[in-house]
């Protein structure tokens, strides 16, 4: 008669969840092996609660057949295989208990690594529940659209004034002096023409006898007067006086550069 197998169970059974599940379908892991026969998951969870004899399972034909199955998993789901992967290692982790002896001290042992195995696989469960929402939800570009060209974003003020009679008044003057009209007056600018100032050399230069400087024609600009106007004054009779040179009725001087210009009358042996 067989020694009935170690129990690997804690000690409330009904708290034992499955420690990976898939589903089931075509794609499930059905095994045909020397006393069981069906599906893996179902087979694990048996395992757990001391309801096979995983003695007379062979776990070299279940990696047989478990990489059969593998070699068919580019058509299927990759976290399927996965967790058959799971299965299986559990699978063979209970057979290696039950042909090794059994260490009482061994830590931690097989009912805390069930535990932690069930945790793990609980928040992979967990974080595939919650990508596959995700991937679930529509994308951008392909189930929503974002709009054309992006809107400025306007403020309305509503401005409140408070404001007296004399404020009134104030900023309606302010108003009204901005429409009025613009008067622009030219100032005449201080200034001997040209013509005044060759008829005054010309009047001038037929009194003198000799040379005379070129300021003797400027006429008489009363203390205080715009400055401009004797600039004015002096350019213009410079200008007479190179006119009347150029008509042969004057003779122009002038000993050093920047020196002053002196003129007289022509002479009639000038040419």
């Amino acid at each position: 008669m067989s020694e009935a197998p170690p129990v690997l169970q804690t000690d409330d059974e009904a708290d034992w969840l499955p420690i990976a599940s898939a589903p089931g379908g075509d794609d499930a892991l059905y095994l045909e092996l020397d006393g069981w026969e069906g599906p893996l998951d179902l087979l694990l969870d048996l395992a757990r609660r001391q309801k096979v004899d995983l003695r007379r399972i062979s776990i070299l034909d279940l990696v047989d057949q478990y990489l059969v199955y593998i070699n068919r998993a580019c058509a299927l789901r990759l976290e399927l295989a996965a967790d058959y992967l799971v299965m299986a290692a559990w699978l063979a982790y209970l057979k290696s208990l039950l042909l090794l002896p059994r260490d009482p001290e061994m830590q931690p042992s097989p009912e805390e690594l069930a535990l932690r195995l069930q945790l793990r696989l609980q928040r992979l469960g967990a974080m595939r529940e919650a990508a596959s929402r995700l991937m679930a939800r529509d994308r951008l570009g392909r189930d929503v659209f974002m709009r054309g060209a992006p809107e400025g974003i306007s403020i309305d003020r509503k401005a409140r004034w408070i404001v007296g009679l004399y404020d009134v008044i104030q900023g309606y003057g302010t108003i009204k002096a901005r429409n009025a009209p613009v008067v622009h007056i030219v100032r005449e600018r201080p200034v001997i023409t040209l013509e005044a100032a060759l008829e005054r050399v010309a009047r001038l230069l037929g009194v003198a006898r000799d040379w005379v400087d070129l300021r003797a024609f400027l006429p008489r600009v009363e203390p205080g007067a715009d400055p401009r106007l004797t600039r004015s004054a002096l350019a213009s009779s410079f200008a007479a006086a190179l006119e009347l040179a150029k008509q042969g009725r004057a003779e122009l001087a002038q000993d050093d550069v920047f020196g002053p210009l002196r003129l007289r009358a022509a002479q009639a042996h000038a040419v």
